[in-house]
């Protein structure tokens, strides 16, 4: 351990109380929305921080080499006061300005306990500068990929939601399809379709496209990758909404939808699945 590190190790062991209250007061007048909870809260995330610091320099972490092992307890801490505050909405910025805030408590206490040797007063500046910044990048690093998986799962739910699939009545099951139908979308409509086939032991899924606005070549494979999976269960599919464009589109593809039951409305296709289900509909004079 540098003498500089032993030094800042000495300065948070024994002055912790008076590090952990300025530092929350600086960290609470950057916040821009600051309660009794938040003050709380704010209190335990630093006492966690400091403690896990401390335990780390003790170890014999080198600042300069913050990936080693021995600061694996306080990235970790790092990593879930990222996490939680990613959740609740706030931004990198914020839980950086409240890692940062770190400095000027520390700062204030080696200005008082070195300003008689100019030279190790500034190595001690700069090993808690250097060391300080590496833990708000490290939290904004954090953030950055907790809110990518929060934004791939939030988008995954909006799949699943964009895709329901329907029991209309006995045996027949509807997937009103609307948007981009690409790679990813086809696998949950077949997935989610299939399980719902076993499920409810349906002979018949309708697959309504009314709402995909254009139809090309890759979009067309991805239909008849669905209903190949759909015979393989057993049951048989019709596709509704063939508009006229869509229609001269698969012509002029050369597209194959041979022995595929298709409609141009879904009013049509639900005529022709309570036929072939053996179910008349009569009205009532």
């Amino acid at each position: 351990m540098s003498r500089e590190t032993e030094a800042v190790l000495q300065l948070i062991s024994q002055h912790e109380d008076q590090i952990l209250t300025e530092w929350q007061q600086e960290a609470g007048a950057a916040s821009t929305r600051i309660t009794d909870a938040n003050r709380r809260a704010m209190r335990g995330e630093a006492e966690d921080m400091l403690r896990a610091l401390r335990e780390a320099l003790q170890a014999g972490g080198d600042p300069d080499q913050f990936q080693a092992a021995a600061w694996g307890s306080l990235r970790q801490v790092l990593e879930a006061l990222s996490r939680s505050r990613a959740a609740q909405g706030q931004s990198a910025g914020d839980t950086s300005v409240f890692v940062l805030a770190f400095k000027r408590p520390v700062f204030k206490l080696i200005q008082q306990k070195f300003s008689s040797d100019g030279v190790h007063q500034m190595g001690i500046v700069w090993v808690v500068s250097a060391l300080v910044d590496r833990m708000a990048q490290w939290t904004v690093a954090t953030y950055q990929h907790t809110r990518e998986e929060i934004i791939k799962r939030q988008q995954q739910d909006l799949l699943e939601l964009s895709t329901p699939v329907i029991k209309l009545f006995e045996g027949v099951l509807a997937v009103p399809m609307i948007g981009t139908l690409d790679s990813s979308r086809t696998q949950i409509v077949m997935e989610t379709l299939l399980e719902k086939i076993v499920e409810t032991g349906s002979r018949l899924a309708i697959i309504d496209i009314t709402g995909v606005p254009t139809v090309d070549t890759l979009v067309a494979q991805h239909l008849l990758k669905t209903v190949s999976a759909i015979r393989l269960m057993g049951a048989e599919c019709i596709i509704s909404g063939i508009r006229p464009q869509i229609a001269q589109t698969i012509v002029h593809l050369g597209i194959d939808l041979q022995g595929i039951a298709s409609k141009s409305s879904l009013a049509d296709a639900l005529e022709l699945a309570m036929a072939q289900q053996g179910f008349t509909v009569t009205r009532n004079k």
